[in-house]
């Protein structure tokens, strides 16, 4: 059975991704967000099909692997509630903060964007943390997302004491 894992940016699913390409679907929303151009790149025209686009996408990828990556903005949280597709949201503690901007900085993001997680940190945080339907709900504790998925697979099969 296929989870649909929404996870906060910097928790690790491009690096869960490339470990186990065969298991899961990294499914960038950048790539149905935007309005390509002639050779395929971004442009900063927003495509008036998403997130309808993206949950297609994801719907059509159901069954074919283990996990399906997707991005934790509320547009796709929303439009995966409206559609009924359960999933899984995964965020840091509020207190990882800093380590989460290491973590963006390390891995080249561009200043803009982590001026952006950093200021709204909290406020998305306590959004995420406040979901209370169609969703299961994991503070991020561990080290990153497959730590996380390790553990939520222990839990369901009764290996782990809750």
């Amino acid at each position: 059975m296929t989870k649909i894992i929404s996870a906060f940016p910097g928790t690790g699913k491009s690096f869960y991704h490339k470990k186990f390409p065969n298991d899961t679907l990294d499914s960038d929303s950048s790539n149905f967000s935007w309005i390509k151009d002639e050779v395929g790149n971004n442009t900063k025209e927003r495509n008036p099909e998403f997130p309808k686009n993206y949950i297609e996408h994801i719907k059509s990828n159901i069954g074919k692997y283990k996990y399906i990556f997707v991005s934790s903005h509320k547009e796709v949280r929303d439009a995966l509630l409206e559609s009924f597709i359960f999933f899984y949201i995964v965020y840091p503690d509020k207190g990882r903060k800093e380590e989460f901007i290491k973590r963006y900085k390390e891995r080249g993001n561009p200043e803009g964007f982590i001026k952006l997680v950093s200021d709204n940190w909290e406020s998305w945080i306590n959004e995420l943390s406040s979901l209370d339907k169609g969703c299961e709900k994991i503070c991020m504790v561990l080290d990153n997302l497959e730590d996380e998925l390790n553990h939520l697979e222990r839990i369901e099969y009764g290996e782990v004491l809750d």
